[in-house]
């Protein structure tokens, strides 16, 4: 480090994790500010530039953002750009956590009625995702409401299969995509992580009340209209 506090690019380089290379390319696209020029081929650059460095690729590899969305994400509040990163990371190592834990498929054949070729096609249709170990907990909710769908009737004789779950798998990809940016656009930076984390999980099992008491009036109006034109 320069007397004056100021990095040069291979400590830059060495502070940040990132190729010299990579940072002179963010400087091209200008995502990162002017350094200080002492000469034609020398320049210096302030220690805060490695916190931004970090952040932007951060967001190029766990976000996907190109760097052109990147530059005016930083440009607008690159405070609030920060929030929302540790926000999403706490959220999802909380959902991660949750999810971590994973339930046999011989466990899963002894507690459920539901044929190995049913639980296989939800697999490939995205709506289960087990792994070597089993079924995570979300998993274990969905395979149980498939049970109990099947125990009232709800079955293949009549019609009923499991592609009927991806009319609400792609229903609520919407909804979440919308959910999620909202939650990150008026928590983001306006609370502590912490904080945040339990308001979003306190409000999981209301939300879900809600979405179900939606749903059945939504049914009910929607038997209305039919008996209407006809």
């Amino acid at each position: 480090m320069s007397s004056n506090g100021l990095l040069k690019m291979s400590e830059l380089s060495e502070e940040s994790g990132v190729s010299a290379a990579t940072i002179k390319h963010y400087l091209r696209e200008g995502l990162l500010p002017e350094p200080v020029r002492t000469s034609r081929n020398m320049a210096y650059y302030p220690p805060e530039f490695v916190e931004r460095i970090k952040l932007i690729k951060q967001l190029q590899e766990e976000r996907f953002m190109p760097l052109k969305v990147i530059k005016g994400v930083l440009a607008d509040d690159p405070d609030r750009a920060r929030a929302l990163v540790e926000l999403e990371d706490r959220i999802l190592e909380g959902a991660l956590a949750k999810e971590s834990s994973r339930v046999s498929a011989a466990e899963v054949k002894r507690r459920f009625d539901i044929p190995k070729e049913v639980l296989d096609r939800l697999a490939e249709l995205e709506v289960l995702d087990p792994n070597s170990r089993g079924y995570s907990e979300s998993d274990m909710k969905i395979i149980d409401a498939m049970s109990r769908f099947r125990a009232g009737g709800y079955d293949e004789r009549i019609g009923f299969t499991v592609y009927d779950t991806i009319r609400y798998k792609r229903a609520l990809e919407g909804l979440v995509k919308e959910e999620v940016e909202v939650l990150m656009q008026r928590l983001a930076g306006e609370m502590e992580p912490d904080r945040a984390v339990e308001l979003i999980e306190s409000g999981a099992e209301p939300l879900q009340d809600l979405i179900a008491a939606l749903h059945q009036k939504e049914l009910v109006a929607e038997l209305q209209r039919q008996r209407q034109r006809r």
